[in-house]
């Protein structure tokens, strides 16, 4: 006990590790109401977030009081959160979306986009229904984007769940983050390839 209590004492024998050196990923990193501001933004920035000051103190109001009733955050929490904010102020919104998929024909995907008030629509195939909307999507964004991570996860169990989608894009020499869920798993990859779009634009 001793010999603990002095090793206390002698700071420098102490070295911050590296999650991964313990087989932990960096998804699997929870926050608390422990956590504070420092804490928050730096998982924020790993998730492709980056906030001033002013919209870090709001937002860390409102984790806190997540975190009162949920005693653990995780990543998709904190999208969640600034999402909220995020969503009101888009600068590209999803109008319609409509796939036309099967056995023995090709994916058909409709896409209408509203784009700081004003609506375009394009059509498009592809190799499967996710890639014909992301395909419909780039015919109106012409920007050179490219997808460089795509996971898509089911919160629950059954078919009628409602799955997450995360996406990675990089544009312009940045890497970019987009979330979203949704019960339709191409609703759910347009939305979060919409939402690395709209980041483009912070």
């Amino acid at each position: 006990m001793l010999a603990f209590l002095s090793s206390l004492k002698n700071m420098s024998t102490y070295e911050i590790m590296d999650p991964h050196d313990v087989g932990i990923d960096d998804n699997s990193i929870v926050l608390t109401a422990r956590s504070g501001r420092a804490a928050l933004r730096h998982r924020l920035s790993e998730l492709g977030v980056n906030l001033d000051d002013e919209k870090l103190n709001v937002t860390y109001e409102q984790f806190l009081k997540l975190a009162d009733k949920k005693k653990e955050i995780n990543d998709d929490d904190l999208l969640m959160l600034v999402g909220a904010d995020i969503a009101q102020a888009n600068h590209v919104k999803l109008d319609f979306l409509q796939v036309t998929t099967g056995v023995g024909v090709q994916p058909v995907a409709s896409i209408g986009l509203n784009i700081a008030g004003e609506k375009f629509t394009a059509a498009a195939t592809g190799n499967g229904p996710v890639d014909a909307a992301i395909n419909a999507l780039k015919q109106i964004i012409h920007r050179q984007m490219t997808l460089k991570e795509m996971t898509i996860q089911s919160i629950n169990k059954g078919s009628d769940d409602t799955c997450k989608v995360h996406v990675q894009v990089e544009h312009d020499g940045h890497v970019y983050y987009g979330f979203a869920a949704n019960t339709d798993i191409v609703s759910a990859s347009v939305e979060a390839y919409l939402d690395c779009i709209n980041r483009f634009h912070d």
